[in-house]
C-alpha cells in the first residue's frame, strides 16, 4: 500500500494534455514531448534515461501487480508521479490492454550537422513512409546497428506519434532522426545517395555492391508507390535484394534491416588495400 503514498493526484488539465500528446502532433511538437506506454518501456526509461521523464502516470490496477523489483527501480525516480483512476487512464491511452503505466518523455535534441561532421556517416532515408509499424522497425533496427542516423522525408509519419513510439522498442533515445525537405542536403555534406529498387535495368544485386563510400545514406521509398524519382536520379548506384522466384518484393522494414546490416558490414572505399601487380 506504501508505494502510492508518494503519489500526486492527476489534474485534469494534465489528463487532457496526455491526451493531446498521444493524438495530436502540433501538440507534440508545441510541448516537445511524447508519450511512452508499457511498464517495460517506462522501466527501462527510468533505469536508462531518468533525466528525459517528465512524469509517470500509474493506476491502481498497475500498483495491485508491481513486483518489488519494479518498484524500487520506479522510486528512484525523481521526476513527478501521478496517479489516476483505472477509467481515466483507459480514457486516456492509445492501447487496448493498457497496462496501467507511461511516461511523458522529453523529445531528444539532435545536432544535424554534428553527425555529417564525423568522418564516417551510414545512414537510412525513408521516402513518404507513411506507416507507423514500418518507421518503428527502422528506427530500431537502424539503433541496433549502431548507424549515424534515420532521415526521413518531411512527408512521411510522424516519429513521436504513438504506434512509431512502441514499434522503436525504446530505441527513439539512442538514434538521431531528422526530417528533411530537400535530399540536396546530402550531397552538400558529402554524403552519396543510394536507392534501394526493384530490379531494374540500371541497378545491381546488393551482394555486388563490395565496398562503400564512407558517407552514405541509401534511400528506401513508400510502402505503395516506392522511392519518388528525384530520389532515384540523384543516388549514384540502384541496388535490389535478389529473392526467390515468385516472391515480388520485401517489406519495407525487411528491406532495411537486410540492407543495413549488409553495409555495416562493408569498408569504405578509403580503406581498400590496393594490390600490387606481379
Amino acid at each position: 500500500m506504501g508505494a502510492g503514498l508518494h503519489l500526486q493526484t492527476l489534474t485534469r488539465a494534465q489528463g487532457a494534455l496526455i491526451r493531446q500528446l498521444l493524438r495530436d502532433k502540433t501538440v507534440r511538437s508545441k510541448e516537445g514531448a511524447f508519450v511512452v506506454e508499457g511498464a517495460t518501456h517506462c522501466l527501462d526509461l527510468i533505469s536508462q534515461h531518468p533525466q528525459a521523464i517528465r512524469s509517470l502516470l500509474i493506476s491502481p490496477s498497475y500498483l495491485r501487480i508491481e513486483c518489488d523489483a519494479d518498484r524500487t527501480t520506479r522510486l528512484k525516480l525523481q521526476g513527478r508521479q501521478f496517479l489516476c483512476s483505472d477509467l481515466v487512464f483507459q480514457r486516456l491511452t492509445d492501447v487496448e490492454t493498457p497496462q496501467g503505466i507511461l511516461a511523458v518523455v522529453q523529445q531528444p535534441q539532435w545536432d544535424e550537422g554534428h553527425i555529417f561532421r564525423r568522418s564516417r556517416v551510414l545512414g537510412i532515408y525513408g521516402d513518404r513512409l507513411r506507416d507507423p509499424a514500418n518507421v518503428g522497425a527502422i528506427i530500431r533496427t537502424a539503433a541496433a546497428l549502431d548507424l549515424s542516423g534515420v532521415w526521413l522525408s518531411h512527408d512521411s509519419v510522424d516519429h513521436f506519434s504513438p504506434k512509431v513510439v512502441r514499434a522503436t522498442a525504446g530505441t527513439l533515445l539512442a538514434l538521431p532522426v531528422f526530417y528533411t525537405r530537400d535530399i540536396r542536403t546530402f550531397a552538400l555534406h558529402g554524403c552519396e545517395l543510394y536507392s534501394a529498387l526493384l530490379p531494374t535495368a540500371d541497378s545491381v544485386p546488393l551482394r555486388n555492391i563490395r565496398t562503400i563510400p564512407s558517407r552514405l545514406l541509401f534511400a528506401v521509398g513508400n510502402e505503395g508507390t516506392g522511392l519518388s524519382q528525384d530520389v532515384v536520379k540523384a543516388s549514384s548506384i540502384r541496388f535490389f535484394i535478389p529473392l526467390a522466384e515468385g516472391v515480388e518484393s520485401l517489406n519495407v522494414a525487411a528491406s532495411v534491416a537486410i540492407s543495413a546490416f549488409y553495409f555495416s558490414g562493408l569498408p569504405d572505399d578509403s580503406h581498400v588495400p590496393i594490390r600490387s601487380s606481379s
